[in-house]
């Protein structure tokens, strides 16, 4: 192949230079020659090809740091999950060892009915382990945003099984018709209590079931009953403890529902109980002595192994022989012409019933203002004045006698047979947490022990009701498990 010299194009440029292709067998020949030397020059990779490899090894390097991320997060949750657990564990551990030393402590009361000599208003954030520990109490008044440690008194509430209507109508949130339904859902017949509730009207509810006809088993079994609502039940105090939160006095806020008066107005629940009761025995095991029927020798012995032979023989004469009318161990205190100091000692060995138990006696030693209201002869007023003058020694110096310092002879005839110093069920109200502050947990123990030994009824557990002890406590126990 030659080139050729073209003429000169007509705008006056340089000439075209013309290539003459060969025959067939010269293109040939060039081709494989351009075919030969294409072989022999130096390749150079594609770029295309390297930037995708590149992409796919970034994506692969995103995929492993994703899921070692996720792992880890789920490892991260999964520890924070046993700690929890583990916390949880410690602070039911802590509340059976704390349940377990109430036991011990009453059981070592050495005059049965009488308040523990141990001060349990010590237990205040006490350490167990990794664990802090509470006993919830309940003040007197309950006014006050700081909770109090201590047990509660079964014998300070109104009996569900024995009160009269008439006293169950004087509660706080209760009304007539709802107490006329109480009695008709304990009472064995099926006659309807003015403005009660039987089975018909329980028949027409969703789902139906029947009135009970028997004896309450428990406070939270007024919930079954007509008319009974929570806000009646329960109250501005929606976690139980006894004290003025903050979600229960910002009106209607936050629930529960409340009248922001910077008072706590609690339920129902407050003022019931179901399980006090007194038994008929004395310390030593044998039966009270009768003192509307029972031999006057058996009186002489007790007063004079107590009191002395001479005393013995005047609180005889000034009682006499005739006291069958005597409705109560108030009247039979007044008749004797004893001291308080005098008939504490013996106060526990007497009785007027003949049954082998009383149950629903209110102990006026410990009882609020709203239920002493509900008593016979005492009403809102002299309620009033015994909580202003109730001795600041009376659960250590267990006695009604006090209270004939205030009440007149007839308003005393009438409250005598509903009142008691003594207490022989307690509410063992326990909270706790782990280490760290987590694993909140919170029980309600019942102990009765009317029996002489103390034993645990009911266990309910309140954990679901919230922190119980305000925000300073929670502080001061998260505090005080991060320096241990």
């Amino acid at each position: 192949m030659s080139p050729m010299r073209a003429p000169s194009n007509r705008f006056g440029g340089s000439p075209l230079i013309v290539l003459e292709l060969p025959r067939r067998h010269e293109r040939e020949t060039f081709n494989v020659q351009l075919s030969t030397l294409d072989s022999h020059l130096p390749t150079r990779p594609s770029a295309p090809r390297r930037g995708s490899v590149l992409i796919i090894v970034l994506w692969i390097a995103f995929g492993l740091v994703a899921v070692a991320l996720y792992f880890a997060q789920s490892m991260l949750f999964e520890l924070r999950a046993v700690d929890q657990r583990v916390a949880g564990a410690q602070a039911e551990q802590a509340i059976a060892g704390a349940t377990y030393y109430v036991s011990n402590v009453l059981a070592q009361v050495e005059t049965p009915g009488t308040w523990p000599e141990v001060d349990l208003r010590t237990w205040e954030a006490v350490p167990i382990g990794e664990a802090t520990v509470w006993i919830l109490g309940r003040g007197q008044p309950i006014v006050e945003d700081e909770p109090v440690f201590d047990l509660v008194d079964e014998a300070s509430k109104l009996n569900l099984n024995t009160a009269t209507r008439e006293m169950l109508e004087k509660l706080p949130r209760m009304t007539p018709e709802l107490a006329g339904a109480i009695i008709d859902w304990r009472d064995t017949d099926d006659d309807v209590t003015t403005g009660g509730a039987e089975t018909e009207v329980y028949q027409r509810f969703r789902p139906a079931y029947r009135c009970k006809n028997g004896p309450f088993e428990s406070v939270e079994e007024l919930r079954l009953v007509a008319g009974m609502t929570i806000e009646i039940l329960y109250g501005e105090d929606a976690n139980l403890n006894g004290i003025l939160d903050p979600n229960e006095n910002d009106g209607d806020a936050s629930p529960p529902s409340d009248n922001r008066d910077g008072r706590l107005d609690p339920g129902l629940i407050e003022y019931l109980t179901v399980v006090s009761r007194e038994p008929g025995t004395r310390s030593n095991g044998s039966a009270r002595i009768n003192v509307t029927s029972s031999s006057q020798e058996e009186l002489r012995t007790l007063l004079e192994e107590q009191l002395g032979e001479e005393r013995a023989g005047t609180i005889l004469d000034q009682v006499g022989t005739n006291n069958s009318s005597l409705g109560s161990l108030l009247e039979f205190y007044v008749k004797s012409g004893m001291t308080p100091e005098e008939f504490c000692q013996i106060e526990g060995d007497l009785t007027v019933s003949t049954n082998s138990s009383q149950a629903g006696l209110i102990n006026v030693n410990t009882a609020s203002e709203a239920v002493l209201a509900c008593v016979p002869g005492i009403g809102p007023e002299l309620a009033s004045t015994l909580v202003s003058q109730r001795r600041p020694d009376a659960t250590t110096l267990p006695t009604v006698a006090w209270v004939a310092d205030i009440l007149e002879q007839t308003n005393l005839v009438q409250a005598g047979p509903y009142l008691t110093s003594r207490t022989f069920q307690y509410t063992v109200d326990v909270a706790a947490v782990g280490r760290y502050g987590r694993g909140y947990r919170r029980v309600r123990w019942l102990c009765d022990t009317a029996d002489g030994t103390p034993m645990f009824i009911r266990r309910l557990d309140v954990t679901h009701l919230g922190w119980a002890l305000g925000a300073t406590d929670y502080d001061s126990a998260l505090f005080a498990n991060r320096m241990r």
